[in-house]
């Protein structure tokens, strides 16, 4: 996937570009849809089989920590997910403690979490160090990689090469309900859109498609009004 205009398009010391939105504070409240892709596109995780992924002992892993990120990270919460072959979509929410957000930069569903638990949360975490949506992927990132390498060793899962994800991962801060919306019915839906989908290393070219995978990328990565 190609994000173009909400990223920072520059290449890092290391040569590698940057994905992260210039200056925008990820600790900040709100809606984070976030995408996570293993290394070389390899399908580690199960199958997607009749519009449903199965997950086998490594999909089920990186499952259980994934459910477990409120638990390190109480200030989060989780809304829909899906965790595909060679890669995995979530909605991350964001609860405080946190600097106060604009309308125009992102939303905190008004149905989950309440305002009420969020007063709660923000009080409860006064003078705790900020955590924002890197340190949650880079912690998850770690605990699944350790966890994936273990089970070759023990268990002889599959090795992978280098890494088990890869180096970066995408996000796209929701910015209001419709959009919030949107992304909750293609995260559900991706299942049924895997022989098509390019994450998918054997996927049918099928032009109608790619013409709906574009706009779809536009309006969820790229901010595009539909």
């Amino acid at each position: 996937m190609e994000i173009v205009n909400h990223t920072e398009n520059v290449k890092t010391k290391h040569g590698r570009r940057s994905i992260r939105l210039k200056e925008y504070d990820y600790s900040r409240e709100g809606a984070y849809f976030v995408t996570i892709c293993l290394q070389d596109k390899e399908c580690l995780l199960g199958e997607a089989i009749e519009s449903k992924t199965v997950l086998n002992d490594a999909g089920e892993m990186v499952e259980k920590w994934w459910s477990v990120l409120p638990e390190k990270y109480s200030t989060i919460s989780l809304d829909e997910y899906i965790i595909m072959p060679n890669h995995m979509h979530g909605i991350i929410i964001i609860n405080g403690p946190s600097v106060s957000v604009g309308a125009d930069q992102c939303v905190c569903p008004t149905d989950y979490p309440t305002r009420k638990n969020r007063e709660m949360i923000k009080s409860k975490h006064i003078g705790l160090p900020l955590r924002g949506l890197p340190q949650h992927m880079q912690w998850f990132k770690t605990m699944t990689t350790n966890e994936y390498i273990r089970n070759v060793k023990n268990v002889n899962w599959k090795p992978f090469n280098k890494r088990f994800w890869q180096r970066n991962y995408y996000e796209h801060i929701v910015r209001n309900e419709d959009s919030l919306d949107r992304i909750r019915e293609y995260i559900i839906n991706n299942p049924m859109k895997w022989q098509y989908d390019r994450e998918n290393p054997e996927h049918i070219k099928d032009k109608d498609y790619d013409k709906k995978w574009d706009y779809i990328e536009n309006v969820i990565y790229n901010n595009v009004n539909p």
